[in-house]
């Protein structure tokens, strides 16, 4: 529904106000930042308010063209914005009364600054004008393109906060529709029409975190005001992906044939940020595609899926994207599990068609393997997941895609199993219903996987016109080309979200052949490709971030709701009764290796030594180690992962070899920087429990360059607790303390992960390194003291207490008490401190520090291996992990929070005596006369409320006024006016009896009826023209505010009167007379 946008200066605030708001009188939604003494950015208020409480003299037009609703609001740099709507273009039909529309531009408006109206349209000019001069031309915008700028001039230093997130939504790729669902698809529509109207699939609305918020304020409103709200159209729910719509004509009946791809929100990101599964079990470029044919008699609709391979793998470098195995199978199966799980939930039952190369010793075929092997140990019955494996490059290899019809062949029986859907549109009966899906996959999920749906997608079409036509007609034909053309702009336009350009093979998608021209447009499309991926889509992923609120930090702006804050307060204090603790213990252990290789050294001493004390077996191992290959050169540029894996499969064999042992474990995650590699196993058992994976890397060497200095992380959420272990390698050399400092700098400061998060972000932190300090004593004297055993001595002069205690470096954390002779630097393979040239003086180099308020250290020691010329250290930690009954909170929270209103009604609600209770006598007046203002807090605080009731008028009436004609008017003959029997109420709506349902009726201040709530229709936002029309009084209502629990006297309302020539409702007049002229 088109609305203007409106502002009102002092105080600042927004409002939507329907243009046709005559047809439609749902009121005004207004927006206003919430003011408090304590700062705060994460609250607003909001008000749906009826037409006659709007006081629109004090208002403006803040847009110069109407918009098309609100998709929420987000906390940038301090500010709450407003997200409008403020250009769309229609798509088309899906089927009747269901349009879509395609957002053009979106501008975010600021509750609490002025600073950046003017930055948000560039044709902008004053809806009326003071002096009657002529608007000058408009100037373009002042903000240079987000993410760039050199096309843009920039005479302005002010740039919008959200700059970024207009651009994302300039693109093109996102949809919304007023009149139905665009989340789900037809068949889940149709099975879900009792759910409600805001009964959304969170996995494909887009602007969820932005308009929870406001879902949340809807949903405590009264049902007519939920109505109101509705009906004005004030609420935009938008998917990404896309949308095309064709029409054909077959045996003189229209058909609408339309595709629908909705991307999932769930793991959104661009090409290299994001690949393969997550913890629960969302997959990256997840894409539902429906193909919908429709008419006056028939609905059709056939749905498949696409999605990354559902593992843990990840493609880093810049030049060689290798493919990479991130975590073992045992750790990723969870993972798998939950994927398919939800599979067969939403669509039955999951027929998997993977298309990756099969070449050997490729990492295509390493990840398919890895693929099927996940799938199989599933053990799901045949009938809920079957496998295809399909080589595309090898079967069409040449170009000769025709050779698809060999997995088509392969996949008929299951199509014919999975059905599709249909319904008879006269009557609404449901034929047939889609009962399995298609899930495809390739590499990335564009080219090869969009050529293969089209095909599908083909042949089930192609079956469902076979039994409905005799014979094939030349219209049939058409529709085939229709359908053809519409995959091959849906696979260009899902290319462009997730890589960049549009998609390779789209050629033969479009037109069922390649010529040279298409191949050379392809090499041209993956060139651009290996630019964007590379350089440009680092930004784009942290902006998809900022929009979906999962950037560190972020909070979603709530609407102000007192009830709901001292609820917060109650929840805190009832912690117990909706989170469970448990202590876990932790194995931490580092070695620097000296770049030697593995020797058949058993790790018993080091990686089992806390078991002589009987306790119980580690939950998770972290094991961080440094020079793991030779810092040669040739290395300090390249990471070479096969040491790595050979280490990780001698930990994994100490591990699970253990007599004593009585768990597994498992890889949960390694990574590797040049020399430093870290490495996490788990028990089997608990990896359930562990989500979000990460790692990440930061180099100090050679100017932060090289990798043979630096650290490598991983983090990981242990139920609702956070984690962080770092294996870091600092600067060498006996007197470079002051490097070593500025090392610790740039890992905490300059190590992100993804999502914004950093270090020090985390509940608890461990860093298992060679830190590189050492003891500031001459040789003799450090020999002298470690030959005695004098650990004291040593260590008053170690380097790193001493910069500890004097604030230079890991500040907060601490280390445990040092039991053991410095770790380096021996003879390899002997026990005696270096005896070469150099004569090193001996040092912890070695440390395990650690940082955490629930963190408890059981043991630090060193063990004795002599692989290397260090000695490996130990720690043992009891963590406490709090996890969150998430059902359980939210119950509880509904609990207290009806509680808490069920309160304030009572004490609000007066007693009333049985005087009180008799009919008031009325003053008895010949015409109502509308009052000059809002009733005062004293007078509004003296009547006495009436909730959830209508006033019965009819009790002191013997018999009804009787019509009024033309010559003759009731309430012009002399005769009194009817008295109203406060009283007397009525438990329900008298225009709804019998079914009445109660409904919230605020103070009256005019004799106009209101219209029967189901005759008004929601407006497309489609060009409207209507003449310029005189104000009229219009009824008032009690506002919807979710704001606190008083009478608002900051806004008084005067009279409205046609003279105010400079007020919204005759602007509002000037824009439809323009419309009306320019039609």
């Amino acid at each position: 529904m088109q609305t203007h946008l409106l502002l009102r200066e002092h105080p600042r605030a927004l409002a939507l106000r329907p243009m046709m708001l005559h047809e439609a009188p749902s009121g005004v939604l207004m927006f206003e930042q919430y003011t408090t003494s304590l700062p705060t950015t994460d609250r607003a208020i909001a008000k749906l308010l009826p037409p006659s409480e709007f006081e629109d003299s004090s208002w403006r037009i803040l847009n110069s063209r109407p918009v098309f609703g609100c998709l929420g609001m987000i906390n940038l740099m301090g500010e709450c914005f407003v997200a409008i709507v403020t250009d769309c273009v229609p798509v088309g039909r899906i089927r009747a009364g269901e349009e879509v529309y395609r957002i053009q531009s979106v501008s975010f408006y600021s509750l609490s600054s002025s600073k950046y109206d003017d930055l948000e349209d560039p044709d902008r000019y004053p809806p009326y004008l003071t002096n009657g001069s002529t608007p000058n031309t408009a100037t373009p915008s002042s903000t240079p393109p987000p993410g760039g700028g050199d096309d843009w001039e920039q005479p302005s230093a002010i740039q919008h906060p959200c700059a970024q997130l207009e651009k994302l939504f300039a693109v093109g790729n996102f949809y919304f529709t007023p009149d139905f669902d665009l989340t789900k698809t037809v068949q889940a529509r149709t099975s879900d029409a009792s759910l409600g109207i805001h009964a959304f699939d969170d996995h494909f609305l887009w602007n969820k975190f932005l308009i929870s918020g406001l879902l949340d304020f809807r949903a405590k409103l009264d049902r007519k005001k939920q109505m109101d709200l509705d009906r004005g159209g004030f609420l935009v729910f938008a998917i990404r992906g896309y949308v095309g719509v064709e029409s054909v004509v077959i045996e003189n009946e229209k058909y609408d044939l339309s595709v629908i791809s909705k991307l999932s929100c769930k793991r959104a990101g661009t090409r290299f940020n994001s690949r393969g599964i997550d913890d629960n079990g969302h997959v990256a470029n997840f894409v539902e595609t429906e193909t919908v044919l429709y008419s006056d008699r028939i609905c059709y609709a056939f749905t498949q899926i696409r999605g990354s391979v559902p593992v843990f793998w990840e493609q880093q470098g810049i030049v060689n994207h290798k493919i990479q195995i991130s975590r073992g199978s045992g750790a990723t199966q969870p993972a798998v599990k939950r994927h398919f799980n939800e599979l067969i939930d939403r669509y039955h039952s999951v027929c998997a068609i993977n298309l990756l190369s099969e070449r050997e010793n490729s990492g295509e075929s390493m990840l398919g393997s890895t693929y099927g092997s996940a799938v199989s140990q599933l053990n799901m019955p045949q009938a809920k997941v079957k496998m295809i494996n399909f080589d595309l490059h090898a079967e069409c290899r040449g170009g000769n895609y025709d050779n698809v019809s060999l997995l088509l062949n392969n996949a008929r029986h299951y199509l014919d199993d999975h059905g599709y859907f249909l319904m008879d549109t006269t009557d609404n009966h449901i034929i047939c219903t889609q009962s399995g899906v298609f899930r495809t996959n390739c590499m990335d999920c564009l080219d090869r996987t969009n050529l293969v749906q089209n095909e599908i997608s083909r042949m089930a079409l192609q079956g469902y016109l076979d039994n409905r036509f005799s014979r094939h007609w030349n219209a049939l034909e058409s529709l085939k080309s229709r359908h053809s053309h519409l995959f091959a702009e849906n696979g260009d336009g899902l290319s462009r979200i997730y890589a960049g350009t549009g998609a390779l093979k789209s050629a033969f998608t479009r037109t069922g052949k390649v010529t040279f021209m298409n191949v050379l447009s392809d090499a041209t499309r993956s060139a651009n490709r290996f630019f964007i991926n590379n350089f440009q889509d680092k930004a784009k992923q942290e902006v998809i971030d900022q929009l979906l609120g999962k950037l560190v930090g972020q909070q979603e702006i709530l609407i102000h709701d007192p009830i709901s804050d001292s609820v917060s307060k109650l929840m805190v204090k009832r912690l117990k009764e909706y989170s469970t603790r448990r202590k876990v213990s932790i194995f931490c252990g580092t070695y620097n290796l000296n770049g030697k290789s593995f020797k058949g050294e058993s790790l018993d001493p080091w990686l089992l030594q806390h078991s002589q004390w009987d306790g119980e077996e580690p939950d998770i191992y972290a094991v961080g180690f440094q020079e793991i290959v030779e810092l040669s050169p040739q290395q300090v540029m390249t990471t070479d992962a096969e040491k790595r894996k050979v280490w990780e499969q001698e930990i994994e064999t100490t591990l699970n070899s253990n007599s004593r042992a009585k768990s597994k474990y498992v890889l949960l995650r390694s990574n590797q920087l040049v020399g430093a590699a870290l490495i996490i196993f788990a028990k089997a058992d608990i990896v359930e429990n562990i989500r979000n994976v990460e790692s990440s890397i930061k180099k100090t060497g050679i100017m932060g360059i090289a990798g043979n200095k630096g650290a490598v992380a991983i983090r990981m959420d242990y139920g609702d607790t956070s984690i962080c272990f770092l294996a870091a390698h600092f600067a060498s050399g006996h007197s470079n303390s002051e490097d070593r400092n500025q090392d610790f700098h740039t890992i905490n400061q300059g190590l992100r992960f993804l999502r914004g998060r950093t270090i020090d972000s985390h509940d608890n932190i461990f860093w298992l390194s060679d830190l590189n300090y050492r003891v500031s004593l001459s040789n003799e004297e450090a020999r002298s003291f470690a030959a005695a055993g004098n650990i004291d001595a040593l260590y008053q002069a170690d380097q790193l207490q001493r910069e500890m205690a004097l604030g230079n470096v890991f500040q907060g954390y601490e280390e445990g008490p040092i039991t053991f002779l410095p770790t380096y630097k021996y003879d390899n393979g002997r026990d005696v401190y270096d005896t070469s040239e150099k004569q090193r003086i001996p040092g912890w180099t070695d440390r395990i520090l650690y940082k955490g308020n629930n963190l408890k250290l059981l043991q630090y020691a060193r063990a004795e291996l002599y692989t290397s010329d260090h000695r490996p250290v130990l720690a043992l930690f009891e963590v406490d992990i709090l996890t969150y009954d998430h059902d359980a909170k939210a119950r509880l929270h509904k609990e207290l929070y009806q509680q808490s209103l069920d309160h304030i009604n009572v004490n609000t609600t007066p007693s009333i005596s049985m005087e009180q209770q008799l009919p008031p006598e009325l003053p008895r007046r010949r015409t109502p006369t509308p009052p000059t203002s809002r009733p005062t807090v004293a007078a509004a605080a003296a009547a006495i409320p009436v909730v959830d009731m209508l006033i019965d008028l009819s009790s002191d009436q013997e018999k009804p006024m009787q019509p009024s004609t033309d010559t003759v008017k009731w309430w012009e003959n002399g005769e009194p006016l009817p008295r109203a029997n406060k009283g007397a109420v009525r438990p329900c709506n008298p225009f709804r009896e019998p079914q009445g349902t109660p409904l919230l009726v605020g103070k009256s201040n005019s004799n106009n009826k209101q219209p029967k709530l189901g005759q008004w229709m929601p407006i497309q936002p489609t060009s409207t023209s209507t003449p310029k029309r005189t104000p009229s009084p219009s009824s008032t209502g009690t506002a919807a505010v979710i704001a606190p629990i008083q009478i608002d006297d900051d806004y008084e309302h005067a009279v409205l009167t046609v003279d105010d020539e400079n007020n919204v409702s005759n602007a509002f007049g000037f824009w439809n007379s323009k419309q009306t002229t320019a039609s």
